[in-house]
């Protein structure tokens, strides 16, 4: 019996299990760098596989590891996520949130669960395959600085050094079963933009004697899509968007400052850099324009995700082996963010999306999107999530 069998064939006997363990985390959602209870809880799944692991690394975080056979010849690492969002979920289901305000509803507990599986399918398979699998259950992927940022500089990748990471992150446009891919520039960088323009309040009906933060407010706004629109290099993807702007002022009150929250995106990180000048020059020069003063801050976030290309190839040919050709696809950029670009930028590293809609037509399961409170999945997708990362684990060489 081929490896790629013996594994398909443990996939349904473990798959209630994990479904099982998807739910537990699921109604018990801890946010970033809050994870304690997620860290107990999948310790002790581990050892009660027997599987080596490291707690509290950056307090949240867990290494474990899986031989086979001849663990010196290579090392490759896995990599899940493990917190929530402040959401409070919609859902009407038995493993439901038990958290106020608090739900996995970016499927984090899926991709621990996952994680977890792949584990247990190495272990039960490991005198087939050679080498050691490096899994790391990471906290605080939702929140910058971002917990890989932090594993990272804990040596997570040291002592010694993975040949690469694969990493997965659940997918509603595709239905369970299937999986994308994209070799090169992938996902997007997130810098957070704080910004207080300062001007001199009063009546509405006196304008002239006032410094009119709104309008010099209004002005940056689209001044600065502007400018970023023009400057940016053709074929570089690039966003900026203003998503909160509290004026606080009333129909006959011009008020003393405005407050403006967004985000700057891009796909090119020498962009990035030059836009975050642009920006700030741009902001400073109008808010003045219009008697004002403006205070910004661009929290720099995460680096864009770049996929290793010979990896991304060499995992696109797993998956179909794996899956079948029709269930692998192809993905277009993603202006979404994500920190595994920390661990893709110290060895080559590829991140791929797993579907988890329902196939069928007729049920809901997957239809809502990530970060909504009815976000949930058809858990036939944890037969993928555990089955293919330990595939790819045993047998993916870049």
């Amino acid at each position: 019996m081929t490896l790629q069998a013996r594994i398909q064939s443990l996939v349904d006997t473990h798959h209630d299990e994990w479904i099982a363990i998807r739910r537990h985390l699921h109604a018990n959602p801890e946010l970033s760098f809050q994870e304690h209870e997620t860290m107990a809880f999948v310790a002790k799944t581990l050892a009660d596989w027997g599987i080596e692991h490291q707690t509290e690394i950056t307090e949240t975080g867990i290494v474990a590891h899986v031989r086979g056979v001849d663990p010196g010849s290579r090392l490759v690492a896995l990599r899940a996520d493990m917190d929530a969002l402040p959401i409070q979920e919609a859902n009407d289901v038995t493993y439901a949130s038990t958290q106020a305000g608090v739900m996995h509803a970016c499927g984090h507990d899926v991709h621990t669960a996952s994680l977890l599986g792949a584990i247990q399918l190495l272990h039960a398979t490991r005198s087939h395959w050679k080498g050691t699998v490096r899994c790391i259950f990471q906290p605080g992927e939702e929140r910058i600085p971002g917990g890989a940022k932090g594993m990272v500089a804990a040596g997570v990748l040291a002592n010694p050094t993975p040949e690469h990471i694969l990493g997965q992150h659940v997918y509603p446009q595709l239905p369970a079963g299937h999986v994308g891919l994209r070799g090169g520039a992938y996902m997007a960088s997130a810098d957070e933009i704080y910004l207080t323009v300062h001007g001199r309040g009063g009546h509405a009906a006196l304008p002239h004697m006032c410094n009119d933060a709104v309008l010099a407010s209004s002005a940056i706004i689209v001044t600065a899509q502007q400018a970023v629109s023009r400057m940016c290099p053709p074929g570089v993807a690039s966003v900026l968007s203003f998503g909160r702007v509290e004026a606080m002022g009333s129909t006959n009150v011009l008020p003393n400052s405005v407050a403006i929250q967004g985000t700057f995106r891009s796909i090119d990180e020498g962009w990035r850099d030059r836009a975050h000048e642009l920006i700030s020059t741009m902001v400073r020069n109008t808010a003045e324009a219009h008697g004002c003063r403006a205070d910004l801050e661009i929290r720099r976030g995460y680096p864009h995700v770049h996929n290793d290309v010979r990896l991304a190839s060499e995992l696109k040919i797993a998956a179909v082996d794996y899956l079948g050709v029709e269930c692998v696809h192809d993905l277009d950029i993603r202006m979404t963010a994500e920190d595994f670009s920390y661990f893709g930028n110290e060895i080559p590293g590829c991140f791929y999306r797993l579907g988890t809609a329902s196939p069928e037509k007729d049920n809901e399961l997957g239809t809502h999107g990530l970060h909504t409170p009815n976000f949930d999945v058809d858990e036939d997708s944890l037969k993928t999530g555990a089955g293919l990362m330990a595939f790819a684990a045993a047998t993916v060489n870049r």
